[in-house]
């Protein structure tokens, strides 16, 4: 027998239709009310993570909501590889953290470990506090490095970051649904999709202990550039 909330989902043109309605009633249950509602949402465009308000993420949930980054699959990547190079680390940074959804992710994997994120934007650190106060990790306000306390500088051990990286020309192939409801700060990258890395670049070596490694995403075509910009900092790329 068809599922009539996965028929209401394709027809409003959600592509993943049977993976939305499982997540749907995990999430809110199968209200037939709830379901209108939020099909209505997905209708307007609205992202189902918003919908919803929470995501999954490298094996937490994390509280998100409108106009807050939603956290992609493929900076799981980053969670993973961190915790392989440095499972021992004792202090780890989640830079821009938007909703803290990797400050979460480690903090479930490596439970022994002092973890802090730092965002600029008010939206995202809403969440991440309240991500914070569940998962276990300080939330701190400020430009990258400088939101960190001071007692962190020359002490971290691991240093994490999912930043902005996609180049100006290409901002409109990002789907509808995200580009209308994230800001635009999140996903822009500048003209080569680098200028965010750079700007962290400039931090790395005064707040990485001496055996620390900052951990970063870059397309593809961007390592090249990448690995010039990083030289001899001691930062591990991670393709995606």
């Amino acid at each position: 027998m068809p599922d009539p909330l996965v028929a209401r989902l394709r027809e409003v043109g959600c592509v993943f239709a049977e993976e939305e309605a499982a997540e749907i009633r995990r999430v809110l249950g199968d209200d037939e009310a709830t379901a209108i509602a939020v099909v209505a949402a997905r209708r307007d465009g609205v992202p189902l993570e918003h919908v919803l308000g929470v995501a999954r993420f490298a094996g937490v949930e994390v509280a998100v909501g409108p106009g807050v980054f939603v956290p992609r699959v493929r900076a799981e990547a980053l969670v993973d590889e961190a915790t392989r190079v440095r499972p021992d680390a004792r202090v780890i940074v989640d830079l821009g953290c938007g909703s803290g959804a990797i400050a979460a992710a480690l903090a479930n994997r490596l439970p022994g470990a002092e973890i802090h994120a730092t965002d600029l934007d008010p939206a995202a650190l809403a969440y991440a506090r309240a991500n914070g106060e569940r998962h276990g990790f300080a939330v701190h306000r400020g430009d990258w490095w400088d939101g960190l306390p001071r007692d962190l500088r020359g002490r971290v051990d691991l240093a994490v970051a999912y930043l902005p990286h996609v180049p100006t020309a290409r901002l409109d192939g990002i789907a509808g649904d995200y580009r209308a409801h994230e800001p635009l700060a999140s996903v822009a990258g500048g003209a080569d999709g680098l200028d965010p890395l750079r700007a962290v670049l400039k931090g790395a070596q005064d707040w990485l202990a001496d055996d620390g490694v900052m951990i970063t995403l870059v397309a593809g075509e961007q390592l090249d550039v990448a690995r010039d910009l990083c030289g001899g900092c001691k930062v591990l790329l991670v393709e995606g």
